[in-house]
């Protein structure tokens, strides 16, 4: 057994990272400023799109999104369950309801025959999840919304740097919103960015991003700025700055060797517990490059004598960290009460639910590790098989 315990997730951090920071503290811009927009050019120039808007989280470029296409009361958006709550949150919070599509049952992302079943004349945009990272299948959605006429913003989470059929995540969709969380694959301890190649949505969402000011921060102090702005819309507190960029910048430049060792982790994962009749490894995608956010592990039903809840709790005895991702957002209380859902509605999303157990998978981990947790799954899919 392990000496010490592993933590589901840590974030990558090195000295590029500590002094790219030191950097901005020194320099006198610590709010939006030079890096931010450094890291926009760079971060759009990756994803192959015009625009990048860089925020505060997904949770803004998600909100920002719906803004700038003119979402509102009366609307509806449709989305999965099988998320983060913010994905939902978001629709509330302009006053539209959100409609839920069950998922596909192989790649758990969003079925787009159950999106299209979910079409009414309410209906203003799409959210497809790119969930765990590897891509949605984008041309059915493209070709559902474009002929109903519906936006799409793509919720890129856990997958920059995807590719669905040779295009990078990022411009496939209307927007496209992804996270730099502290365990996002790419981090800035916190944020997110809104890429787009529609210029008159990255204007709307860049106003609204800071205040609804008509001239942001880095206008009005820069040498080149002036003091007058103008309030054009009730905006946002939205904004990155240039602390988080700078570790943002530097991220980039080791994102390539940082993907490369998701790729072993889950490969050495897949290789070593896909022969185990218990359990169920995720499969990339003939079409799609995979960037393994998460490694979520089923369990195939009636093979073990013990839930999933307890196959965690045994991992936890054995020092190794899990997570469930997710608890599907129509069965959360509000989603319940406020718009009628309950138990049943959506079956796939709701059996991926039960089954499912995030492994950890981060670049921190060493091949020490990654043994560990393959012997510590197999060893409680031995001892409790049915």
């Amino acid at each position: 057994m392990r000496d010490g315990f592993l933590p589901f997730a840590l974030p990558s951090i090195g000295e590029a990272e500590i002094n790219e920071v030191a950097e901005s503290l020194r320099s006198g811009w610590i709010t939006t400023g030079p890096k931010t927009h450094e890291f926009a050019e760079r971060f759009a120039a990756a994803c192959g799109v015009s625009f990048a808007l860089p925020v505060n989280s997904c949770t803004a470029a998600l909100h920002l999104s719906l803004l700038a296409m003119g979402v509102g009361p009366g609307d509806e958006v449709i989305t999965t369950p099988l998320t983060f709550c913010a994905t939902a949150n978001v629709i509330c919070h302009t006053g539209a309801t959100p409609v839920f599509a069950d998922i596909d049952e192989e790649s758990m992302n969003i079925d787009p025959a159950a999106f299209a079943k979910a079409i009414t004349n309410k209906t203003k945009a799409v959210i497809p999840v790119h969930y765990a990272g590897q891509p949605c299948a984008m041309d059915e959605i493209m070709e559902t919304a474009r002929l109903k006429g519906l936006r799409v913003i793509e919720d890129a989470a856990h997958a920059p740097f995807a590719e669905y059929k040779g295009a990078v995540i990022g411009g496939i969709g209307d927007t496209t919103c992804f996270s730099f969380y502290a365990t996002k694959n790419l981090t800035t301890s916190e944020g997110g960015m809104l890429t787009t190649n529609d210029k008159s949505i990255y204007d709307s969402a860049a106003v609204l991003s800071l205040h609804g000011m008509s001239r942001d921060a880095w206008d009005r102090y820069s040498e080149k700025g002036t003091w007058y702005y103008e309030v054009v819309a009730p905006g946002y507190k939205y904004n990155m700055f240039d602390i988080q960029a700078a570790m943002g910048l530097r991220q980039l430049d080791r994102h390539g060797e940082m993907q490369s060792r998701r790729d072993e982790i889950a490969a050495s994962y897949s290789k070593a517990l896909g022969g185990c009749p218990a359990l169920k490894v995720p499969r990339a995608g003939d079409d799609v490059r995979h960037v393994w956010h998460l490694y979520p592990l089923r369990l195939r039903p009636n093979t073990l004598s013990i839930g999933r809840a307890g196959f965690i709790d045994e991992l936890r005895t054995r020092k190794i960290g899990t997570s469930v991702h997710f608890i599907p957002v129509h069965l959360h209380p509000y989603y319940r009460d406020r718009f009628g859902f309950k138990p049943g509605d959506f079956p796939n999303a709701e059996a991926a639910y039960e089954a499912e157990i995030s492994l950890p998978i981060y670049p921190m981990m060493n091949d020490a590790d990654v043994q560990d947790v393959i012997e510590a799954v197999l060893e409680v899919a031995e001892e409790y098989k049915a």
